[in-house]
């Protein structure tokens, strides 16, 4: 993941502008919030309702009359519901009266239990603290009295009056509580109807204020987002209604009355995170202790909550929509509490996707890159970093863990090429520049070559290459290879790497050497009589060593074959075969799959490199 310079190289002035400007910005979302907040759920109701609008406009429907046939459905429907629930809960308003004596029994049981000796000590200790806070006010209230007495108060006259009322003023007094939210219903309704109709012409203008030089970058942007919003807003929907649909059913199967009540309750609810659940359930148990004699009903609405949370949150939200998020667990109870600070509940129900818009925003705009780092749910660190890093922090065992969770699903060449291999290049960057020090180097060197060898030992029987007809069992089992390191010890790591994946391949006799001097390698070489040699290099430190040693190879064994792997080297083959040089090499690579190709190569097609031919005798 690139970060945008601006965060590495930001002056002061800049982070003081930057914290003023999200001062700003947070100050405009408190005190603007009776404009804003319709415009937010105007907003997002606009991506949930886009798709209906598309699918009329493709039956040649006109975009207006589209919106407003769209607008009328769920208008019914939600006037069509609200009926049944305002009608089941002016029932249980009218039936109060017929719970108070159950209620009554119940609260008597508990009050009951407070005869055991800790209830006591706690009843004493309340009292005690009671008297000791009347005390003081029997003192100040005995000073007034006297005080009082002792002067005489003229009462003077106060007459209130009320300021004229208008029209509007009469409604919200006839609708009392609810006039708040009619007035944001209904600017709801306004915003997101000229938002359905003016879709395009919104858009363009938004691109418009990016600039020519964005229209790409916003035109990306705008799409995953709404693609994003829409399916991610229509999944929510689904999935809660039918959570919804369930828990009625299942409260109706109970007993608990006014089951259409409780299962729209618990739908709406489940679109407020982490609280909005609980209060859908709280709501039917308290109905239940209230209307039954016993506890078995509450509890069986408990259990239902139990087991419809478990595997919606934990199993069908992850399948369905996971991957419509991307907002990390933490991001999400930060965001919840932001929103909900500012805008109340209303900011509690937007919060998820507000954040997806700026995870979206970060991910497009470098300025905001930030806020994807933060807010997403993707790994900020490559595997190798995280390998590395955990490495730097002396943790062995985690290391570990990233290497089998890497490993999960993908091959071992795989993770020593993308893994193992750029962590140690990290190191070897970091050791060069005096950044880490001997004893991180050592841990860093042990630990990776006791992971090497441990995953060495788990290899299964050989896998030799069908694809090349000239390689058969005998010519890959007879010809030996020698992976020989150019400079120091992560040389000699990766050249364990490479023998060890043609060990895989059926090169029973490839091998690795340790880092010694020139004339301690060479001589190693001419004792094991080697037909291949792979000199293995880790840019950019051990390209000239590299060069060198294949010099020296070459004029010592003129008939070897010599093959310089450039592990990782930018620019590939042609540019690294340009480093090395033609003269004293048979290959070049700059990958591990790359070098066994070759050595597979040179075993089938040069029958001189077999060890028959040669008067040495290979190790055993």
């Amino acid at each position: 993941m690139a970060y945008p310079p601006s965060l590495s190289n930001s002056t002061p002035l800049s982070k003081a502008g930057l914290i003023i400007a999200a001062a700003a910005m947070i100050g405009m979302l408190y005190f603007g919030r009776n404009i804003l907040i319709p415009l937010a759920l105007a907003f997002v109701l606009s991506f949930l309702l886009t798709p209906m609008v598309n699918a009329l406009q493709r039956i040649h429907l006109g975009r207006a009359p589209s919106v407003l046939v769209v607008l009328a459905f769920c208008f019914a429907i939600t006037a069509t519901v609200g009926w049944g629930v305002a009608d089941q809960l002016l029932e249980i308003t009218s039936h109060i009266q017929d719970y108070r004596s159950n209620l009554e029994e119940k609260l008597h049981s508990l009050h009951s239990r407070k005869s055991t000796p800790i209830a006591q000590a706690t009843n004493t200790v309340q009292e005690l603290n009671r008297e000791l806070a009347a005390a003081p006010a029997i003192v100040a209230d005995s000073g007034r009295n006297k005080e009082a007495s002792a002067r005489s108060v003229h009462p003077i006259p106060v007459q209130v009056t009320a300021p004229a009322s208008n029209l509007l003023d009469d409604v919200r007094a006839l609708l009392g509580p609810l006039a708040g939210p009619i007035e944001t219903a209904g600017l709801v309704i306004i915003f997101m109807a000229f938002m359905l109709i003016n879709r395009e012409d919104l858009r363009n203008r938004l691109i418009r204020l990016a600039g020519q030089a964005q229209l790409t970058v916003m035109t990306k942007a705008l799409e995953e987002a709404s693609d994003r919003l829409s399916h991610y807003l229509l999944l929510q929907l689904l999935v809660n209604g039918c959570y919804g649909l369930l828990f009625g059913i299942g409260l109706y199967v109970i007993g608990i009355p006014h089951a259409l009540l409780w299962g729209s309750l618990g739908a709406l609810l489940r679109f407020v995170p982490y609280i909005g659940t609980w209060i859908a359930a709280a709501f039917p148990m308290a109905m239940a202790v209230a209307v039954f004699p016993g506890w078995k009903q509450c509890l069986f609405a408990f259990a239902l909550f139990a087991v419809l949370e478990l595997l919606v949150a934990n199993v069908v939200e992850p399948w369905l929509y996971g991957s419509y998020t991307g907002i990390s667990p933490l991001a999400i109870l930060v965001a919840a509490v932001f929103w909900a600070t500012l805008w109340g509940p209303v900011g509690l129900i937007l919060s998820t996707p507000l954040t997806l818009c700026l995870i979206l925003a970060g991910r497009y705009f470098p300025q905001l890159g930030f806020l994807e780092v933060l807010l997403g749910d993707e790994p900020v660190l490559r595997p190798e970093q995280m390998y590395y890093q955990r490495l730097l922090a002396m943790d062995q065992d985690e290391a570990r863990n990233v290497a089998g969770d890497y490993l999960r699903d993908r091959t071992l060449d795989d993770f020593y090429q993308s893994v193992l291999i750029p962590a140690l290049r990290l190191a070897e960057e970091d050791r060069h520049s005096d950044a880490l020090g001997d004893r991180s180097s050592e841990f860093i060197s042990q630990t990776t070559r006791e992971l090497i060898d441990d995953l060495g030992e788990r290899i299964v029987s050989p896998e030799v290459a069908e694809s090349d007809p000239a390689l058969s069992d005998t010519t890959i089992e007879t010809a030996s290879v020698v992976c020989v390191p150019a400079r120091d010890e992560a040389d000699e790591l990766v050249g364990m790497m490479l023998a060890q994946l043609l060990r895989q391949k059926g090169f029973h006799r490839a091998r690795s050497l340790t880092i010694g001097s020139v004339e301690e390698m060479l001589a190693q070489v001419g004792e094991g009589g080697f037909s291949i040699v792979c000199v293995s290099a880790l840019p950019p430190f051990a390209v000239g060593q590299a060069r060198s040693l294949c010099k020296h190879l070459r004029a010592r064994f003129p008939e070897i074959a010599i093959v310089v792997g450039l592990w990782g080297f930018t620019g590939g083959v042609p540019r690294a075969q340009e480093r090395v040089g033609s003269a004293c090499t048979d290959a070049v690579c700059t990958s591990l799959s790359e070098a066994m190709l070759q050595i597979r190569t040179m075993a089938g097609s040069r029958p001189d490199l077999q060890p028959e031919s040669k008067h040495s005798t290979a190790p055993a």
